[in-house]
């Protein structure tokens, strides 16, 4: 399970570019509510794992639970499927598909 937890660490410092700040004031925006599917007209749910984003982000590795890891590796399976998609979406910086994928902490324009 350890090295489970390290691949899974690994790849989620990877796929989530964006800093802590940057995805608050990102999660604040606007944009980043109107984007995303949401069940039953409340929030969407990559806004929804961009909260959850921060709040493993604020903790220190030790401190992680196997929930923790669940949705770490969840945002990598999303940030890996959605980077796979995007067409001529990839060029405009207010896409829905940029957008969308800022909400699960990962910036595409970002080097």
């Amino acid at each position: 399970m350890a090295d489970d937890h390290e691949t899974t660490w690994d790849e989620f410092r990877q796929a989530v570019n964006m800093t802590p700040a940057a995805l608050r004031k990102h999660l604040d925006s606007e944009e980043s509510r109107q984007v995303g599917q949401k069940k039953g007209g409340g929030e969407s749910t990559g806004h929804a794992m961009g909260r959850r984003i921060l709040e493993i982000k604020d903790k220190k590795k030790a401190d992680l639970t196997d929930d923790d890891y669940a949705a770490m590796k969840k945002v990598v399976g999303y940030v890996h499927r959605h980077l796979k998609q995007g067409g001529d979406a990839r060029k405009d910086p207010e896409s829905p598909w940029r957008l969308s994928l800022m909400n699960w902490g990962h910036d595409p324009h970002k080097d």
